[in-house]
């Protein structure tokens, strides 16, 4: 087969991969194989040969998201197309990157530079894109414990840089021009890296464990005024699925944004949900629009069973013009509230697992088809700062999952009138050192990317040219 054949062959290997290992619904085992294909051949091809086929593969691999990133409400359609052009324009840069590296003889430099540049770059876009990031290679081992667990010291850019070095340390070790140790160097690494993953020091033990429910509608609807019939109606709904949970619950979260209020209709809720939560003995949880003097926040609303409600404003509104933002955090009896985007950023996550929050509730909103891979983006979040989450989410599937990445309980919204899940949840350790140290990991990415374009720009030495003659 020439080389047009092999770059092909390579092309649509790749794709397949990317499509069924990435995206919405991935098996996680398969994106650790889709970048493979694409790294043995690079080396092997010219380099605009190598990134144009990088970039093919990509974006074609992303094709099970097309739908989903044109017909978001969340996301624009500007940014859908930047987020699919720019991740496969990413990855054909990593690809460049380790290219060139590989055929100066720098095996293990080409295996670390090309994952720490698609890392940091995806790092600087989260602290840059007003609706974060998820859906990343991170995502695709939200289901897989044992590898999530690095997050607690690396956050999710270590499971993100891992994903990708894997196939890189293999390709490098098996690409023309490296010889001798340089060869090895890669795969020796990997097996170290994945060797300290699988003896990892046993994580603190989690604490006492907390009943949760989290009731879900099968049908999505968006902040309804509590002062209209239909409001009440709505309330009187929420108030029966409450009274028919099973005893021992102690709290129970509701969706994002399932009620509208103003300072007139507030107590009219408060009232209602605080009968039944004296009646039950437990804190009810829901999302509001809070329209205040202060302006019109997109808030969590805790009321407990005695005593006044606590009230948490999101963060994050992915710049809407209509929608204030909060800055501070909120406790109920020491459990944390948030909501929805909220989880696409670091922070308020890592300032909850600073001040050693165990346990955060968060309503929430999807799409459907996004369901699976937000609420996995919450889980990464209660990973990385050592907090459970209880994530109730219309539109999406509600779940409960522990501080160590493992899902304790979810399901599908949809297909009845209310979807309901119940679990023990353990109480998270908070203060991991993730929490501690933020994202050095991504940081210390950005400098062997910078070590490794240097590398690859300067002129290659006699040494270096004699080596991959």
């Amino acid at each position: 087969m020439n080389k047009l054949g092999w770059a092909m062959a390579a092309t649509v290997t790749s794709a397949v991969l990317f499509f069924f290992g990435t995206g919405l619904a991935p098996v996680p085992e398969l994106a650790w194989l889709a970048p493979l294909p694409i790294l043995l051949l690079a080396p092997r091809v010219p380099g605009a040969a190598a990134m144009a086929c990088a970039f093919v593969a990509h974006l074609a691999g992303s094709a099970g998201s097309w739908t989903y990133f044109w017909h978001s409400l969340a996301i624009p359609r500007p940014a859908a197309i930047a987020i699919l052009g720019g991740s496969a324009l990413l990855f054909a840069l990593s690809a460049g990157l380790f290219r060139l590296l590989v055929r100066r003889g720098h095996g293990l430099l080409a295996s670390l530079a090309a994952p720490a540049l698609w890392t940091v770059v995806l790092h600087t876009i989260s602290l840059l894109n007003p609706t974060g990031v998820m859906d990343t290679l991170m995502t695709t081992q939200a289901d897989r414990p044992s590898v999530l667990r690095l997050a607690a010291v690396t956050g999710g850019w270590g499971v993100e840089f891992l994903v990708l070095f894997v196939p890189a340390a293999v390709a490098a070790a098996l690409a023309p021009g490296v010889r001798g140790l340089r060869r090895l160097a890669g795969l020796v690494t990997v097996a170290a890296a994945l060797g300290a993953l699988v003896f990892w020091t046993t994580p603190v033990p989690a604490g006492p464990s907390t009943r949760l429910a989290l009731v879900a509608p099968g049908q999505s609807r968006w902040a309804v005024d509590v002062a209209t019939p239909d409001g009440q109606a709505l309330v009187l709904s929420y108030v029966d699925q409450i009274g028919r949970l099973p005893g021992g619950v102690q709290a129970v979260v509701l969706p994002e944004a399932a009620f509208a209020v103003d300072q007139a209709s507030r107590p009219r809720l408060v009232e209602a949900f605080s009968d039944v939560a004296r009646t039950r003995n437990l804190n009810v949880v829901t999302g509001v629009v809070d329209t205040t003097p202060d302006g019109r926040f997109n808030a969590a609303l805790a009321i407990p069973p005695s005593g006044p409600p606590a009230e948490y404003r999101k963060w994050h509104n992915g710049g809407l013009p209509n929608m204030a933002s909060g800055t501070q955090l909120a406790h109920l009896a020491g459990i944390g509230l948030m909501v929805c985007m909220d989880v696409n950023f670091g922070d308020p996550s890592r300032d909850y697992g600073r001040a050693g929050t165990g346990l955060v509730l968060i309503p929430a909103s999807d799409e459907d088809v996004d369901g699976w891979a937000h609420s996995r983006t919450a889980l990464i979040r209660g990973v990385e700062n050592g907090f459970s989450v209880a994530w109730s989410a219309a539109r999406g599937m509600p779940m409960l999952a522990d501080s160590r990445g493992h899902v304790l309980a979810d399901a599908h919204t949809g297909g009845s009138p209310f979807t309901v899940v119940v679990a023990d949840v353990p109480i998270g350790p908070g203060k991991t050192p993730y929490a501690r140290f933020g994202d050095w990991f991504a940081w210390l990415c950005g400098l062997v990317a910078l070590a490794g374009i240097v590398t690859a720009a300067r002129r290659p030495s006699h040494v270096e040219s004699a080596s991959v003659a």
